[in-house]
This record gives structure tokens, C-alpha cells and sequence, in this order.
């Protein structure tokens, strides 16, 4: 066999085993690799196999809105989302992805059942958190979180599931709202989080938190 046979010979050798691992590559640059196989091999290391993270640093994605997801990821790649877990994790994962791993990475995640989030709120940080998200804080006009999110937290189209995410993830999603530009897409709640107290946040993530795996989705 002369040289330039084996040369090419070995060549489709390598073409064909890097067919053969894409299911399992961690290569977020190849559009050629599923948005489920991404999930498995790249997200689940923060966010969980199950899209239930074991880390508060981490957000829950199981059974999240799509069209949440696909935004979210959306301006993750086009840096348009700001927060320090975004330019610190997400800029890099995501500035290659394209919008069909984009979408099936929604719905992915979307369709993962939720998991019943241990919780250590205090019962009476939970019942005033409660209050919060069903009546607002009528004194300062801040209107009911339920109403974008869903009665049980469950999310709706754009605006997420809040029910079992993570408290510690919501204080400090909901204090990036409050007081800083770092999500310019979230205009409405940046009016929303802006008159609550320190005590109305660190509640309503504690009874956010509580809501078990059954909220509707």
C-alpha cells in the first residue's frame, strides 16, 4: 500500500470516529452535536443529569418554560445578559451554539420532570414570602408575582417556573433586577424588585423554594 493511499485511508478513519463520538462530545462549537447530547454531556455538569442542580449557585432547568430557555440562552451568546454567573459560565458555553442546539436545549430541559428542592426557610419566612407572591406588597403598588409567573410559580411562555428553584438563585437573580442594568431584558421586573425590601426578597425565595415538584408545568 503506497503512502498516499494510507494517508487516506487513515484520514476517513478519522472522519469516521469523530461521526461516531458525536453523541458524545463536549464540543460546544460543533453544530453537527445534538442539543440533547450538549445537555448530557456539557450542562448537566453544573445543572444536573435530571436538570435539577445539587448547587444554589446553579438554577434548576427541569420542566423550565422553552421560550424562557431560549431567550435566556439567546443572550447568554449574544452578551446581552450580563449578570456575573453569565459572562463567568454561560458567555463561553454558549457563543458558538446554534439556534437549532439553541431550541434543543429548550426543550430538553423543558421536558424533565422537577424535583422536590429540600428547604429550610423558617415557616413564618415562608408564610410572609407566600403573601408576596399572591397579594404583591399593595403599599408600594408591587402587583402579584403570580400573575406573570403562573398561581403555582410554574412560569409562562417568557417569565419562568419559579416553584422549587433554588432560594439563594432568586435573591440573587432578584437583587441584579433591583440594582443593577446587568439583564436589560428584564425590565419589568427590574420596576417590579425595585421597592421590595431585603426581608420581601429573602421570603418570597423561601417559599419559592418550598413549592413542590407537583406545581403545574
Amino acid at each position: 500500500m503506497n503512502m498516499k493511499r494510507l494517508s487516506i485511508l487513515l484520514i476517513l478513519a478519522g472522519l469516521v470516529a469523530a461521526c461516531a463520538n458525536e453523541p458524545r462530545s463536549r464540543d460546544t462549537g460543533n453544530p453537527n452535536v445534538s442539543g440533547e447530547t450538549l445537555a448530557l454531556q456539557v450542562c448537566s455538569n453544573c445543572h444536573g443529569a435530571t436538570g435539577n442542580s445539587t448547587s444554589p449557585n446553579f438554577p434548576n432547568l427541569a420542566a423550565q418554560q422553552e421560550a424562557y430557555l431560549v431567550g435566556q440562552l439567546s443572550e447568554f451568546k449574544s452578551h446581552d445578559r450580563r449578570d456575573p454567573a453569565g459572562y463567568e459560565y454561560m458567555w463561553g458555553l454558549s457563543h458558538r451554539l446554534t439556534d437549532k442546539q439553541i431550541g434543543e436545549l429548550a426543550a430538553h430541559f423543558a421536558a424533565l420532570p422537577p424535583a422536590h428542592q429540600a428547604h429550610e426557610g423558617k415557616p413564618e419566612r415562608i408564610a410572609a414570602g407566600k403573601a408576596v407572591f399572591t397579594d404583591g406588597v399593595p403599599d408600594k403598588k408591587i402587583p402579584p408575582c403570580g400573575t406573570c409567573h403562573g398561581a403555582q410559580a410554574q412560569g409562562n411562555a417568557t417569565f419562568p417556573r419559579l416553584a422549587g428553584q433554588h432560594a439563594d438563585y432568586l435573591v440573587k437573580q432578584l437583587t441584579v433586577f433591583q440594582r443593577t442594568n446587568e439583564r436589560p431584558k428584564g425590565a419589568v421586573m427590574k420596576t417590579v424588585a425595585h421597592e421590595l425590601t431585603r426581608d420581601n426578597i429573602l421570603n418570597v425565595a423561601a417559599y419559592l423554594q418550598s413549592l413542590g415538584a407537583d406545581a403545574s408545568h
